[in-house]
């Protein structure tokens, strides 16, 4: 039986939409909340919106037990397929998505490739749960996944952004950026919680047991991440209230493709791994995979690089109001895909 949302998680649109609105009606309300916010900066990086990110970041990364890492090879196969989709086919995607929709949007389109980058970490255990997928195999994908993305997103964003952008003729964009600074924005939002987490288990379960860890400690600390994506959004769009009240219509333009990468993401490697012959479980885990996202990070990287106030920081706030809903109507087709497509004793 198929775990139940909690209230809190069952809800979770209609929580960013209201964190939305708080923090538009709050910036074009109370202008002078926004600037004192602004004025917590050093360079692009914004102190309190510094924190929440790094907040979101740390309770997904410590649930994750790395020593599980090496199951997902007793199938290298099924896991070689897998990474190359999450990893080589989904960027591209995206990437042609947001040159599709986006070219004369170039903020959109840069910050929309950015979400591109990195499969989901936090959000996909959830997804994988609901779904009945396999945990211990999503917990090794979740454990790659988070360490690829901590050595490797920033080549891959500096790829992207500055390589691939003019090969397609996309020129004059002024993106002024180096992988120095994709790294260190990368080493604050997601090393920083990456080496809190891992810390974490090694101390706290040497002290007090795994089994408290994974009772007591975890439950805990896992609402942290929404409340500090909620958190987040409050303060990003009070900073830019004024400005989305003028651009109501932009969030359509990006939530469009947002919707299309993930259906395509998530039939695409239903039906490949289905057709490797990997049980229910497998399948469905590979699924939400490769069709969720990691906007933590990307609204992370997009503040760090860009600055808060720039459309790619925009368009990453948006992902996760897109990702929700469509996620939530995946796990009802996935489990639908199951019983019409899978034997119980595949499953």
């Amino acid at each position: 039986m198929n775990p139940k949302l909690k209230f809190i998680d069952r809800y979770l649109t209609l929580w960013i939409f209201l964190a939305m609105i708080t923090g538009v009606l709050t910036g074009y309300l109370f202008p002078e909340v926004a600037r004192f916010i602004d004025i917590l900066s050093s360079g692009t990086t914004n102190i309190p919106l510094a924190v929440g990110l790094i907040l979101m970041m740390y309770p997904p990364l410590a649930k994750v037990d790395f020593r599980k890492i090496p199951l997902i090879f007793k199938k290298p196969g099924l896991l070689l397929t897998s990474l190359f989709i999450t990893w080589i086919a989904g960027p591209f995607l995206m990437f042609l998505l947001s040159i599709l929709f986006l070219k004369d949007y170039p903020e959109y389109m840069t910050g929309l490739i950015i979400i591109g980058l990195a499969p989901c970490i936090a959000m996909v255990i959830v997804w994988n749960d609901l779904a009945g997928g396999d945990r211990e195999f999503c917990a090794g994908l979740v454990g790659i996944n988070s360490l690829l993305q901590v050595f490797f997103f920033s080549l891959y964003a500096y790829f992207y952004l500055e390589i691939m952008l003019p090969l397609f003729g996309i020129k004059g964009l002024s993106i002024d950026i180096t992988i120095v600074d994709i790294a260190k924005t990368v080493g604050l939002y997601l090393g920083l919680p990456f080496a809190l987490a891992v810390l974490s288990r090694i101390m706290l379960i040497r002290v007090k047991g795994e089994t408290w860890f994974n009772r007591a400690f975890i439950p805990r600390i896992s609402p942290i991440t929404l409340y500090a994506l909620l958190f987040t959004i409050v303060v990003m769009f009070s900073l830019k209230g004024a400005m989305i009240v003028r651009i109501p219509m932009d969030v359509i333009r990006v939530a469009i493709p947002l919707v299309i990468f993930f259906l395509i993401m998530f039939f695409l490697m239903f039906w490949v791994s289905k057709s490797l012959g990997a049980s229910y479980k497998e399948t469905a885990t590979v699924s939400f995979t490769a069709s969720g996202n990691n906007f933590e990070l990307a609204i992370a990287v997009a503040i760090g690089v860009f600055g808060v106030n720039s459309g790619q920081a925009f368009a990453g706030v948006i992902g996760p109001l897109v990702e929700v809903p469509v996620l939530i109507l995946l796990v009802k087709v996935s489990l639908y895909l199951k019983d019409k497509y899978f034997h119980p004793v595949s499953q």
